[in-house]
Protein backbone atom coordinates (compact mmCIF):
# COMPACT_ATOMS: atom_id res chain seq x y z
CA UNK A 1 0.00 0.00 0.00
CA UNK A 2 1.31 3.29 -1.10
CA UNK A 3 0.88 5.42 2.68
CA UNK A 4 1.96 8.27 1.12
CA UNK A 5 -1.42 8.92 -0.19
CA UNK A 6 -3.73 7.65 2.77
CA UNK A 7 -5.79 10.04 4.85
CA UNK A 8 -5.27 11.79 7.86
CA UNK A 9 -6.86 8.95 10.08
CA UNK A 10 -3.74 6.67 9.15
CA UNK A 11 -1.68 5.51 11.91
CA UNK A 12 1.32 3.14 12.50
CA UNK A 13 2.05 1.71 15.82
CA UNK A 14 5.08 -0.24 16.34
CA UNK A 15 6.46 -2.30 19.35
CA UNK A 16 8.68 -4.20 21.12
CA UNK A 17 9.08 -6.28 24.21
CA UNK A 18 9.47 -9.59 25.61
CA UNK A 19 7.59 -12.10 23.97
CA UNK A 20 4.90 -13.78 25.74
CA UNK A 21 1.29 -14.91 25.03
CA UNK A 22 -1.24 -12.16 24.27
CA UNK A 23 0.54 -9.63 22.97
CA UNK A 24 -1.07 -9.95 19.60
CA UNK A 25 -4.78 -10.69 21.21
CA UNK A 26 -3.99 -7.67 23.15
CA UNK A 27 -3.23 -5.21 20.24
CA UNK A 28 -5.55 -6.23 17.85
CA UNK A 29 -8.80 -6.12 20.65
CA UNK A 30 -7.68 -2.97 21.67
CA UNK A 31 -7.86 -1.98 18.08
CA UNK A 32 -11.31 -3.04 17.67
CA UNK A 33 -12.41 -1.67 21.08
CA UNK A 34 -11.49 1.88 20.05
CA UNK A 35 -13.37 1.39 16.40
CA UNK A 36 -10.36 0.99 14.44
CA UNK A 37 -9.41 -1.54 11.58
CA UNK A 38 -5.97 -3.25 10.91
CA UNK A 39 -4.69 -2.44 7.30
CA UNK A 40 -1.52 -4.15 7.44
CA UNK A 41 0.30 -6.05 10.30
CA UNK A 42 3.48 -7.39 9.92
CA UNK A 43 5.50 -9.60 13.32
CA UNK A 44 8.53 -11.18 14.28
CA UNK A 45 9.43 -13.35 17.53
CA UNK A 46 13.19 -13.69 17.78
CA UNK A 47 14.45 -17.06 19.76
CA UNK A 48 17.65 -15.76 19.91
CA UNK A 49 16.93 -12.50 22.31
CA UNK A 50 13.14 -13.47 23.65
CA UNK A 51 11.87 -10.35 21.99
CA UNK A 52 8.51 -10.25 19.75
CA UNK A 53 8.53 -7.14 17.23
CA UNK A 54 5.16 -5.63 15.84
CA UNK A 55 4.53 -2.91 12.95
CA UNK A 56 0.58 -2.03 12.33
CA UNK A 57 -1.23 0.32 9.90
CA UNK A 58 -4.59 0.54 11.15
CA UNK A 59 -7.16 3.16 10.18
CA UNK A 60 -9.81 4.71 12.32
CA UNK A 61 -13.39 4.80 11.45
CA UNK A 62 -13.46 8.71 12.76
CA UNK A 63 -10.35 11.20 13.17
CA UNK A 64 -9.14 10.82 16.44
CA UNK A 65 -6.31 13.17 17.82
CA UNK A 66 -3.26 10.58 17.93
CA UNK A 67 -2.17 11.95 21.66
CA UNK A 68 -5.68 10.47 22.82
CA UNK A 69 -4.31 6.54 20.77
CA UNK A 70 -1.34 7.11 23.05
CA UNK A 71 -3.10 7.90 26.12
CA UNK A 72 -5.67 5.07 25.91
CA UNK A 73 -3.39 2.53 24.83
CA UNK A 74 -0.36 3.35 27.51
CA UNK A 75 -1.82 0.76 30.16
CA UNK A 76 -1.13 -2.33 27.50
CA UNK A 77 2.03 -0.77 26.67
CA UNK A 78 3.03 -1.22 30.66
CA UNK A 79 1.17 -4.30 30.86
CA UNK A 80 3.94 -6.39 28.34
CA UNK A 81 6.59 -3.77 29.22
CA UNK A 82 6.66 -2.63 25.56
CA UNK A 83 8.82 -0.08 23.73
CA UNK A 84 5.99 1.41 21.46
CA UNK A 85 4.95 4.45 19.11
CA UNK A 86 2.00 5.75 17.98
CA UNK A 87 2.34 7.76 15.17
CA UNK A 88 0.14 9.15 11.87
CA UNK A 89 1.14 8.19 8.84
CA UNK A 90 0.79 11.58 7.04
CA UNK A 91 3.02 13.43 9.51
CA UNK A 92 6.38 13.49 7.50
CA UNK A 93 9.43 12.55 9.39
CA UNK A 94 11.21 15.91 9.79
CA UNK A 95 14.88 15.02 8.83
CA UNK A 96 18.68 16.65 8.28
CA UNK A 97 21.01 15.72 6.14
CA UNK A 98 24.58 15.76 6.71
CA UNK A 99 27.27 16.05 3.36
CA UNK A 100 31.14 16.64 3.36
CA UNK A 101 32.23 16.48 -0.78
CA UNK A 102 30.46 13.54 -2.11
CA UNK A 103 27.18 14.57 -2.97
CA UNK A 104 25.58 11.70 -5.02
CA UNK A 105 23.73 10.77 -1.96
CA UNK A 106 22.86 14.42 -1.12
CA UNK A 107 21.74 14.85 -4.35
CA UNK A 108 19.61 11.40 -4.67
CA UNK A 109 17.49 12.24 -1.31
CA UNK A 110 16.87 15.86 -2.37
CA UNK A 111 15.26 14.51 -5.53
CA UNK A 112 13.49 11.49 -4.05
CA UNK A 113 12.02 13.96 -1.37
CA UNK A 114 10.95 16.39 -3.69
CA UNK A 115 8.98 14.04 -6.15
CA UNK A 116 7.17 12.16 -3.08
CA UNK A 117 9.07 9.19 -3.36
CA UNK A 118 10.73 9.91 0.02
CA UNK A 119 8.12 10.26 3.10
CA UNK A 120 9.97 13.00 4.99
CA UNK A 121 10.24 16.66 5.18
CA UNK A 122 14.34 18.08 4.63
CA UNK A 123 14.63 20.44 7.70
CA UNK A 124 18.04 21.38 6.72
CA UNK A 125 21.10 20.20 5.03
CA UNK A 126 24.58 20.90 7.84
CA UNK A 127 27.77 20.64 5.46
CA UNK A 128 31.87 20.89 7.17
CA UNK A 129 31.92 22.72 3.22
CA UNK A 130 30.45 24.67 1.01
CA UNK A 131 30.21 23.07 -2.54
CA UNK A 132 26.56 21.95 -2.56
CA UNK A 133 24.97 25.09 -1.00
CA UNK A 134 24.15 26.16 -4.04
CA UNK A 135 22.09 22.94 -4.81
CA UNK A 136 20.71 22.40 -1.62
CA UNK A 137 19.25 26.54 -2.22
CA UNK A 138 17.63 25.15 -5.42
CA UNK A 139 15.53 23.31 -3.26
CA UNK A 140 14.39 26.13 -0.78
CA UNK A 141 15.97 23.81 1.60
CA UNK A 142 18.01 25.94 4.70
CA UNK A 143 21.90 24.91 4.01
CA UNK A 144 24.34 25.43 7.49
CA UNK A 145 28.01 25.35 7.07
CA UNK A 146 29.40 24.40 10.32
CA UNK A 147 33.10 23.53 9.71
CA UNK A 148 34.94 21.30 11.69
CA UNK A 149 38.47 21.02 13.14
CA UNK A 150 39.88 19.11 15.60
CA UNK A 151 39.33 22.28 17.91
CA UNK A 152 35.94 23.11 17.43
CA UNK A 153 34.98 19.54 17.11
CA UNK A 154 32.79 20.25 20.41
CA UNK A 155 31.34 23.10 19.53
CA UNK A 156 30.41 22.38 16.14
CA UNK A 157 28.22 19.31 17.22
CA UNK A 158 26.66 21.51 20.01
CA UNK A 159 25.61 23.34 16.88
CA UNK A 160 23.99 20.01 15.19
CA UNK A 161 22.19 19.22 18.77
CA UNK A 162 20.99 22.55 18.84
CA UNK A 163 19.49 22.81 14.95
CA UNK A 164 17.86 19.45 15.82
CA UNK A 165 16.12 20.58 18.56
CA UNK A 166 15.23 24.01 17.34
CA UNK A 167 13.62 22.23 13.69
CA UNK A 168 11.83 19.10 16.04
CA UNK A 169 14.47 16.55 13.84
CA UNK A 170 13.92 12.86 13.76
CA UNK A 171 16.61 11.40 11.91
CA UNK A 172 20.13 12.55 10.90
CA UNK A 173 21.47 10.77 7.78
CA UNK A 174 24.86 11.00 6.76
CA UNK A 175 25.04 10.91 3.21
CA UNK A 176 28.81 10.83 2.49
CA UNK A 177 29.56 12.70 6.00
CA UNK A 178 33.02 12.66 5.83
CA UNK A 179 33.68 13.58 10.21
CA UNK A 180 33.65 10.80 12.79
CA UNK A 181 30.93 11.97 15.42
CA UNK A 182 31.90 11.83 19.14
CA UNK A 183 30.74 8.83 21.46
CA UNK A 184 28.57 11.93 23.19
CA UNK A 185 27.01 12.44 20.22
CA UNK A 186 25.98 9.15 18.92
CA UNK A 187 24.73 8.23 21.90
CA UNK A 188 22.58 11.77 22.51
CA UNK A 189 21.23 10.96 18.78
CA UNK A 190 20.92 6.95 19.23
CA UNK A 191 18.93 4.83 16.67
CA UNK A 192 18.48 8.40 14.95
CA UNK A 193 21.30 8.39 12.62
CA UNK A 194 21.90 6.57 9.58
CA UNK A 195 25.00 6.17 7.78
CA UNK A 196 26.29 4.79 4.51
CA UNK A 197 29.80 2.92 3.75
CA UNK A 198 30.98 0.79 1.30
CA UNK A 199 30.87 -2.86 1.84
CA UNK A 200 34.62 -2.81 1.42
CA UNK A 201 35.40 -1.96 5.07
CA UNK A 202 36.77 -3.11 6.98
CA UNK A 203 38.77 -5.40 4.16
CA UNK A 204 39.76 -1.77 2.14
CA UNK A 205 39.89 0.88 4.52
CA UNK A 206 41.41 4.10 3.98
CA UNK A 207 42.30 6.25 1.17
CA UNK A 208 40.61 4.68 -2.29
CA UNK A 209 38.58 2.19 -1.34
CA UNK A 210 37.49 1.17 -4.78
CA UNK A 211 41.11 1.40 -5.89
CA UNK A 212 42.09 -1.37 -3.39
CA UNK A 213 39.15 -3.42 -4.33
CA UNK A 214 40.14 -3.24 -7.92
CA UNK A 215 43.69 -4.33 -7.56
CA UNK A 216 42.11 -6.69 -5.89
CA UNK A 217 39.64 -7.83 -8.44
CA UNK A 218 36.82 -7.83 -6.40
CA UNK A 219 33.94 -9.26 -8.29
CA UNK A 220 31.19 -7.51 -6.09
CA UNK A 221 30.68 -3.94 -5.53
CA UNK A 222 28.32 -3.35 -2.07
CA UNK A 223 27.07 -0.47 -0.15
CA UNK A 224 26.17 -0.85 3.29
CA UNK A 225 23.33 1.42 5.01
CA UNK A 226 23.77 1.44 9.26
CA UNK A 227 22.62 3.07 12.45
CA UNK A 228 25.49 5.31 13.67
CA UNK A 229 26.85 4.37 17.43
CA UNK A 230 30.52 4.91 18.74
CA UNK A 231 31.80 1.63 17.22
CA UNK A 232 32.87 3.55 13.94
CA UNK A 233 30.84 1.81 10.66
CA UNK A 234 29.60 -0.93 13.15
CA UNK A 235 26.21 -0.23 13.99
CA UNK A 236 23.01 -2.19 13.39
CA UNK A 237 22.85 -2.93 9.53
CA UNK A 238 19.42 -1.70 7.98
CA UNK A 239 20.27 -2.69 4.29
CA UNK A 240 23.05 -3.74 2.17
CA UNK A 241 23.26 -3.66 -1.96
CA UNK A 242 25.01 -5.31 -4.28
CA UNK A 243 26.31 -5.06 -8.22
CA UNK A 244 28.60 -7.47 -9.47
CA UNK A 245 31.07 -6.41 -11.58
CA UNK A 246 33.45 -8.21 -14.24
CA UNK A 247 37.03 -8.19 -14.82
CA UNK A 248 37.14 -5.40 -17.51
CA UNK A 249 36.19 -2.65 -15.01
CA UNK A 250 38.41 0.17 -14.64
CA UNK A 251 38.59 1.72 -11.11
CA UNK A 252 37.18 4.53 -12.11
CA UNK A 253 33.59 2.35 -13.51
CA UNK A 254 33.89 0.55 -9.83
CA UNK A 255 33.67 4.34 -8.21
CA UNK A 256 30.66 5.30 -10.38
CA UNK A 257 28.91 1.43 -9.83
CA UNK A 258 29.67 2.26 -6.33
CA UNK A 259 28.04 5.70 -6.34
CA UNK A 260 24.53 3.94 -7.67
CA UNK A 261 24.83 1.18 -5.18
CA UNK A 262 25.17 3.86 -2.14
CA UNK A 263 22.82 5.34 -3.19
CA UNK A 264 20.15 2.89 -3.56
CA UNK A 265 21.03 1.22 0.08
CA UNK A 266 20.70 4.55 1.58
CA UNK A 267 17.19 5.81 0.23
CA UNK A 268 16.02 2.56 1.37
CA UNK A 269 16.96 3.06 4.52
CA UNK A 270 15.77 6.26 5.12
CA UNK A 271 12.25 5.67 3.80
CA UNK A 272 12.09 2.61 5.95
CA UNK A 273 12.88 4.53 8.90
CA UNK A 274 10.54 7.46 7.88
CA UNK A 275 7.91 4.47 7.38
CA UNK A 276 8.71 3.11 11.26
CA UNK A 277 9.45 -0.36 9.55
CA UNK A 278 12.38 -0.59 11.58
CA UNK A 279 13.11 -1.89 15.25
CA UNK A 280 15.90 -2.56 17.05
CA UNK A 281 17.13 -5.65 18.13
CA UNK A 282 20.48 -5.34 19.61
CA UNK A 283 23.27 -4.90 17.74
CA UNK A 284 20.50 -6.27 14.39
CA UNK A 285 17.08 -4.55 13.32
CA UNK A 286 13.83 -5.95 12.52
CA UNK A 287 13.05 -4.35 9.09
CA UNK A 288 9.44 -4.78 8.53
CA UNK A 289 9.89 -3.99 4.35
Amino acid sequence: MNEQSTPADQYVLTLSCPDKQGIVHAVSSYLFMTGCNIEDSQQFGDHDTGLFFMRVHFSAEAPVRVDKLRASFAAIGDSFHMDWQINRVEDRMRVVLMVSKFGHCLNDLLFRASIGALPVEIAAVVSNHTDFAELVGSYNIPFHHIPVTRENKAEAEARLLELVREQDVELVVLARYMQVLSDDLCKQLSGRIINIHHSFLPSFKGAKPYHQAHARGVKLIGATAHYVTADLDEGPIIEQEVERVGHGVTPDQLVAIGRDVECQALARAVKWHAERRILLNGRRTVVFA
